[in-house]
């Protein structure tokens, strides 16, 4: 049992880093980005990385990696939402 749970816990790191898939590809495809709240994300990636350096320190794989994968995701979006707010 414990290793269904484990797994599903890790499977819900990889359906939240999927959720920022379609506002990355949204930008692209609009090249605006219009309508990003950049403080929202960025605070999302904030809390993604404090959980990457507390999964680390905890010796959590999954909850490290999990949240890097999320972060990567979310930073994707912020990187693009400023790159297309500067031009």
């Amino acid at each position: 049992m414990r290793e269904i749970i484990t797994f599903i816990f890790g499977l819900g790191f990889v359906f939240n880093a999927s959720l920022f898939i379609p506002q990355a590809i949204r930008i692209i495809k609009t090249k605006s980005a219009k309508n990003i709240s950049l403080i929202t994300f960025a605070g999302f990636n904030l809390i993604q990385l404090n959980s990457v350096f507390y999964g680390y320190y905890q010796r959590d794989l999954i909850l490290m990696y999990g949240n890097l994968i999320s972060f990567i995701a979310c930073g994707t979006v912020t990187l693009l939402a400023t790159y297309y707010r500067s031009r």
